[in-house]
């Protein structure tokens, strides 16, 4: 298996666990479970409560899409079609600092958020997968040019 096959593999197997604690137990403070928001537990209406809920399985069913689409990438895929996907990859997780980090951190630093300085956590985590998929990248194009 080629390391751009690796690194989508474990994005893959990574983002099912996530998917799966959205779906079944999306109060939990592991993964992508938003039970580290104090927003999720404190809904004061049905309203609120049904909202969240349909946000968070709207969450974990896009993520379905992504995952679906790389096992296909990753099965029928070319060697090109995976490194454009790998590019594809690092280019949306990138999109995570533009947006939803600074929304993150101003809920930790409010104190919305348990544990405190979740938001770094995560940014790191986001990082370490940016990473992955640049290294992946990297030592793709260096053993095809060797």
């Amino acid at each position: 298996m080629d390391i751009l096959s690796i690194a989508i593999l474990v994005f893959i197997i990574m983002e099912s666990a996530n998917v799966a604690i959205l779906y079944f137990w999306p109060g939990s403070q592991l993964g992508n479970g938003v039970g580290v928001f104090n927003a999720f537990h404190n809904s004061e209406s049905e309203e609120q409560k049904l909202f969240t809920s349909y946000l968070v399985n709207w969450v974990a069913g896009v993520k379905l899409i992504f995952i679906f689409l790389l096992a296909v990438i990753l099965v029928i895929g070319t060697e090109q079609v995976k490194l454009w996907a790998v590019v594809a990859r690092i280019l949306s997780i990138a999109t995570y600092f533009w947006r939803l980090h600074p929304t993150i951190k101003k809920l930790d630093a409010m104190g919305c958020i348990i544990p405190k300085s979740y938001s770094k956590a995560l940014g790191w985590m986001i990082t370490g997968f940016m990473l992955m998929f640049t290294a992946a990248l990297i030592v793709h194009i260096i053993t095809k040019v060797i």
